[in-house]
């Protein structure tokens, strides 16, 4: 009879996340030596600049190894637009930084045909989106006109302009910032492009050790700059092949429907007025496999799915006007929906 002894331990291990912390005697499938290095010197060269915020700095790069964009949300002055170019400048990618304005056009950001009078043919001049990873800032300060135009590059990494359909440089990643106390001079993001982003990840302010940790580093400074500090650890093919491997995770059956169960959950609850689409349970389904592979793991547990859930699913869901008017948030009911649904043994 063929011993199954080493998959029922694999098995188990996926169902209970405690036994791999007290047991490590399992051996992956898939090798994430390389992975788990690069990821550690992405923590350590942001480390250099960022103080704390590593659930934000952990978001990000978990954004990146599932091939999603990031939508990031805190107050002035909390390193959002800093940490989103610390960790450009990290990978050995293109970069590309475009600041949102009321008066901000799609040809600002797309590009634009330009007639070339010495060969009397239009010639199409690539606007800033044709880069690897984008830093929106402010993405609610432009008009609509202007949001509806990262539409489709962002769900198909490609635009088309007068016809002619181009593809985006992979890997194509977009952070956008925004600021969640202005309302004037800003513009909601519709439902339509917010479900474009994979994570939306809430900064908080520090903590009163981490604010005179930030001073003291601020003062060490003197005339350098931040930016000098960090140095490009992985190149394009090793995020393209990250991403790759990421895909290869293992999930069971059980855990795919306690994806779905946390799903039609939201479509059910009595407190939001909408629910979330497939389009989040499959980007519960990437997340998940991406916090798997931080975290050593070949096979995904609930506690990655748990992880997963509120970042992917808080900008989706919509609270109903009367729990609105009460306080309520969607991250609040998103916590409640996922200590309900009963995990998997």
């Amino acid at each position: 009879m063929e011993d199954n002894t080493t998959d029922n331990q694999a098995f188990e291990n996926t169902l209970n996340p405690e036994n791999t912390s007290a047991d490590l005697s399992f051996t992956n499938r898939i090798d994430l030596t390389e992975l788990q290095a690069g990821i550690a010197q992405i923590r350590t060269e942001i480390g250099k600049v960022i103080v704390g915020q590593k659930g934000m700095i952990d978001m990000l790069i978990a954004s990146i190894l599932a091939n999603g964009h990031s939508l990031i949300e805190g107050v002035p002055g909390v390193a959002k637009t800093v940490s989103a170019k610390l960790l450009a400048k990290s990978l050995a990618v293109d970069f590309s930084r475009i600041q949102f304005t009321p008066d901000l056009m799609p040809s600002d950001i797309l590009g634009t045909s330009i007639y070339d009078m010495k060969t009397s043919e239009f010639e199409f001049k690539k606007g800033p989106i044709f880069s690897n990873m984008i830093l929106i800032d402010e993405i609610n300060r432009a008009p609509a006109k202007t949001q509806a135009a990262l539409f489709e590059v962002m769900e198909e990494r490609q635009i088309t302009i007068d016809g002619h359909q181009y593809k985006m440089d992979l890997p194509f990643i977009v952070l956008a910032t925004q600021n969640p106390i202005e309302q004037e001079g800003t513009y909601r993001l519709p439902e339509a492009q917010l479900d474009r982003f994979l994570f939306k990840i809430d900064v908080d302010y520090p903590t009163a050790e981490e604010e005179v940790e930030i001073l003291m580093r601020e003062q060490s400074l003197k005339n350098s700059s931040k930016t000098d500090q960090i140095t490009a650890t992985l190149s394009k093919a090793q995020v393209e092949a990250f991403q790759k491997l990421v895909t290869q995770i293992q999930i069971e059956p059980n855990l795919i429907k306690y994806i779905a169960d946390i799903i039609i959950n939201t479509r059910s609850n009595p407190f939001l007025y909408l629910g979330a689409s497939p389009r989040a349970s499959i980007a519960i389904l990437k997340a998940s496999k991406a916090f798997a592979a931080m975290n050593g793991r070949d096979f995904v547990t609930p506690e990655d799915i748990k992880q997963a859930a509120i970042p992917v699913l808080q900008h989706r869901v919509i609270v109903t006007p009367e729990r609105e008017m009460e306080g309520v948030t969607t991250k609040q009911i998103v916590k409640q929906i996922i200590e309900t649904v009963e995990i998997p043994r």
